[in-house]
């Protein structure tokens, strides 16, 4: 779990002042209505360390195989209004999210990053692929913020 954590600890290094980089009208543009903005992209990862955090907690502590929940994740980014929240507030709560997500997966051990989760379409990972899965799913959206620096 060190490389999980040590690929955040660097995303949490360079992306505050990457997105800072940016105008407002810049993080509000959508390309279409139906597309997501920068800051809602980043209100996504929000919503998405939110689940996760919850999930690589409860993957240690609740019955096993730890069953996997899907979210409505378009329905989260509309109803936590990203697109109108200050984006400071958004990537606040992004580095806040994603410090604590390092600090769990840090004090993993080995033995309860073997612990079996069950995925919504019924296939069993282990936990340490469910972070690692997390970290690529944050570095495929974040190449979509930042398609020309990561």
């Amino acid at each position: 779990m060190l490389e999980a954590a040590s690929r955040l600890t660097v995303l949490l290094q360079t992306i505050p002042h990457q997105f800072s980089g940016f105008t407002e009208e810049e993080l509000a543009f959508r390309s279409a209505s139906h597309k997501w903005s920068k800051k809602e992209i980043l209100g996504h990862l929000c919503d998405s360390a939110i689940n996760n955090l919850s999930r690589f907690v409860r993957a240690q502590t609740d019955i096993q195989p730890f069953p996997v929940t899907s979210y409505a994740q378009n329905e989260w980014v509309a109803i936590q209004a990203y697109h109108d929240a200050p984006s400071e507030d958004i990537l606040e709560l992004w580095v806040s999210l994603n410090k604590s997500i390092v600090r769990v997966i840090s004090a993993l051990s080995e033995e309860k990053g073997q612990r079996p989760c069950i995925l919504s379409n019924g296939d069993q990972v282990m936990l340490h692929w469910l972070i690692n899965d997390y970290v690529d799913h944050m570095e495929h959206h974040l190449k979509q913020i930042f398609p020309d620096r990561i």
